[in-house]
C-alpha cells in the first residue's frame, strides 16, 4: 500500500520487519512442505526480545503493553511470515505474571524472557467440551504433595515445541461446583519430565502448518507447587490470556489482510492482459480497495481492544468483535488476492496460497464466529440465551 496507516511502535514495526527480510517465502514453503517447525525464526524473535515485549523488565522483559505486542506480530504476517509458531508465548506466560506466585514468577518469568524455557502450550479444549469449557473432563486429583492428571486435550499447538503448558483441568467435578464455572484449576506442567511419564503427544495432520497435537493424560503426577493461583479458580485465570490472545491473533489477521493487499495492488500494476495492467480494470480494483477498507476498519477495532487491555478495562466484548472483524477481513483479503493473481495464486512459489490457508483458520480457532456473534448478542445486546 501507498502511505502507512499504521504507525503506532514504528521502531518496533521496521526492526521486525528487518528480521522477517531474513526468512523470506522460500524458508517458509520449505517448512510448509515438510511439516517442519520454523525453530530458527522462533529462537531470532526469542534473541531480539519480541516474543518478551510483555514480561515487565523486571524478569527480563521489555514491559511493553499489549498493543506494542500487537504490532510485532502484525508485521510479521504482513511480511509473509506466520507467527502461530510462537504467538502463545507472549500470551500464556500472563497467566503466571498475574495470577502466580512471586515464586513461580521469579522461577519461570526470566528464562522464558531469555528463550532458556519456552512457554506456549495453552492446554483447554476436550474433545467432547469444544468451546463449552465448563464441560472439560480433564481432572486433577490432590493426592499428597502432588495432582494426579487424567483426561485428553485436543487442538493444542506447539506441544512438542514447548518445555512448559499452562493446563486448565478440573479438581471439582461440574455437578459438585456452585456453578459451571467453578472447580476448575490451571497446573503449570514441565512438558519435559511429564512426557513419557503419563503424558503422550500425538499429532495432527492438518492443512496447515501449525504444530497441532491431541495430548492424553494417564495418572499424570504434577507437583502441587505448579498449581497457579487458588484451586477452583482457574477458569477466570485462563479468561484473562483468552482475551489477549483474541486480540492478538487479530493483529495477526491484519497482516495477513495488508499481504494480500500488498500483494494484489503489486500484481494488479505490473501484470498486463490485453495490453494494459490489470489494475486499470475497475473490476480489479475495487475489490482491492474494498478490501483495504475492510482491513482498515478492522484494524481500528483491534486497537482499541488494545488500549482497553492495556487499561485494564474490561474488554472481552471488544476482543471477540476485533478477532471476528479482523478474521473475516482477511478472509475477503485473501480471497480477493487469489483471484486478482488468477492462477499464479495457487502456485506455491508466490506464497498467496500458503497464507490463504493460513489465514483461514482465524474464523474458526481459537473461537469460532457463530460464538462470537452470541457472546455480543448476549452479553451487549441482552438477547436471551440459546444454550
Amino acid at each position: 500500500m501507498n502511505g502507512r496507516t499504521d504507525q503506532s511502535f514504528p521502531e518496533i514495526r521496521e526492526a521486525v520487519r528487518k528480521l522477517c527480510a531474513g526468512f523470506p517465502g522460500e524458508y517458509w514453503r520449505a517448512h510448509d512442505r515438510d511439516r517442519a517447525y520454523p525453530a530458527e525464526f522462533v529462537q531470532t524473535l526469542t534473541r531480539e526480545g519480541f516474543l518478551s515485549v510483555l514480561i515487565p523488565e523486571a524478569y527480563g522483559g521489555s514491559g511493553l503493553g499489549l498493543g506494542a505486542a500487537t504490532a510485532v506480530l502484525e508485521e510479521i504476517h504482513r511480511s509473509g511470515c506466520n507467527g502461530g509458531a510462537c504467538h502463545a508465548q507472549m500470551y500464556t506466560m500472563g497467566t503466571i505474571l498475574k495470577h502466580g506466585s512471586a515464586e513461580q514468577k521469579a522461577r519461570y518469568l526470566p528464562a522464558v524472557a531469555s528463550g532458556d524455557l519456552r512457554l506456549q502450550a495453552f492446554g483447554v479444549t476436550e474433545p467432547t467440551s469444544g468451546t463449552d469449557t465448563s464441560r472439560i473432563r480433564t481432572f486433577a486429583r490432590r493426592d499428597g504433595d502432588a495432582y494426579v492428571v487424567n483426561g485428553q486435550k485436543i487442538w493444542i499447538s506447539r506441544a512438542e515445541h514447548s518445555d512448559l503448558m499452562v493446563l486448565l483441568c478440573r479438581t471439582t467435578p461440574r455437578d459438585e461446583a456452585a456453578k459451571p464455572s467453578d472447580g476448575m484449576s490451571v497446573l503449570l506442567v514441565d512438558m519435559r519430565e511429564a512426557l513419557g511419564n503419563g503424558l503422550t503427544i500425538r499429532p495432527i495432520r492438518t492443512m496447515l502448518n501449525h504444530a497441532t497435537t491431541e495430548l492424553f493424560f494417564d495418572n499424570l503426577r504434577v507437583p502441587a507447587e505448579n498449581l497457579i493461583g487458588v484451586e477452583g479458580k482457574g477458569f477466570k485465570y485462563i479468561l484473562d490470556g483468552m482475551n489477549a490472545e483474541r486480540i492478538l491473533i487479530a493483529a495477526e489477521c491484519i497482516g495477513d489482510g495488508r499481504f494480500f493487499i500488498d500483494r494484489a495492488s503489486a500484481y494488479a500494476r505490473e501484470r498486463e492482459v490485453f495490453g494494459r495492467p490489470i489494475g486499470e480494470n475497475q473490476g480489479v480494483q475495487f475489490p482491492i480497495a474494498r478490501a483495504y477498507a475492510q482491513v482498515t476498519a478492522a484494524s481500528l477495532m483491534v486497537d482499541h481492544a488494545a488500549a482497553l487491555f492495556d487499561a485494564g478495562q474490561p474488554c472481552g466484548s471488544e476482543a471477540n468483535m476485533a478477532k471476528m472483524l479482523a478474521s473475516e477481513a482477511s478472509w475477503a483479503a485473501a480471497d480477493m488476492c487469489v483471484q486478482t493473481h488468477g492462477g499464479f495464486g495457487f502456485a506455491e512459489e508466490y506464497d498467496i496460497e500458503r497464507k490463504f490457508r493460513e489465514t483461514r483458520l482465524y474464523q474458526v480457532a481459537p473461537i469460532s464466529t457463530n460464538l462470537i456473534l452470541s457472546h455480543v448478542a448476549t452479553h451487549v445486546l441482552g438477547l436471551p440465551k440459546s444454550f
